[in-house]
């Protein structure tokens, strides 16, 4: 199973084995999506790391 490192809106640094991408029709909903970041315990806004790779 591939993981995805994400940064949330904290600043921590974090991988996830899975990373929605939602869209609506054919338009992208942005690169960002809600998971529960394990280092601060709530519900953040993630991006992918740029030049992190998969793991």
């Amino acid at each position: 199973m591939e993981s995805t490192v994400v940064r949330c809106a904290e600043g921590h640094e974090f991988s996830t084995s899975t990373f929605p991408m939602q869209q609506l029709g054919s338009e992208r909903i942005g690169p960002g999506r809600l998971l529960r970041c394990p280092k601060c315990a709530r519900l953040r806004q993630a991006v992918p790391v740029r030049g992190a790779g998969r793991c």
